[in-house]
């Protein structure tokens, strides 16, 4: 097998990779199966992110044969709520996310704490 064609090989390794990706990002993702449920549809709603990347390489010396390939992929999915279907009345009903809030608290406590200290350093300092 020549360099080239070994190029060849990984580019199109590389590109099925991505179609790959293409097909994990579909809407169908996001939208999960709607079910029933007394009477009313529901209609999982999730954001999806994600992405790929290729590699490639290099040509050969005489001493040594060129190589080289590489691909990734990441893919993320967090649930953002459902809509709820009642006859011809269609209600969206977001998610809570609670360790989203709880971080938030966190940080409004931290803001909270360096800014009473910094007023009492400043009313200490002034006397």
């Amino acid at each position: 097998m020549t360099a080239q064609s070994s190029m060849t090989g990984s580019a199109d390794a590389v590109l099925d990779s991505l179609r790959g990706t293409r097909d994990s990002l579909s809407v169908s993702r996001a939208y999960g199966e709607a079910y029933e449920l007394d009477g009313v549809t529901v209609i999982p709603v999730a954001r999806v992110s994600g992405g790929a990347g290729g590699g490639g390489g290099e040509g050969s010396d005489e001493e040594q044969s060129g190589g080289g390939f590489g691909t990734g992929f990441g893919l993320h999915v967090n649930p953002i709520g459902v809509y709820e279907v009642r006859g011809d009345q269609v209600v969206w009903k977001p998610a809570v996310d609670a360790n989203r809030l709880l971080r938030g608290g966190q940080v409004l406590g931290g803001i909270i704490a360096v800014c009473v200290t910094l007023v009492l350093l400043a009313r200490s300092r002034s006397r």
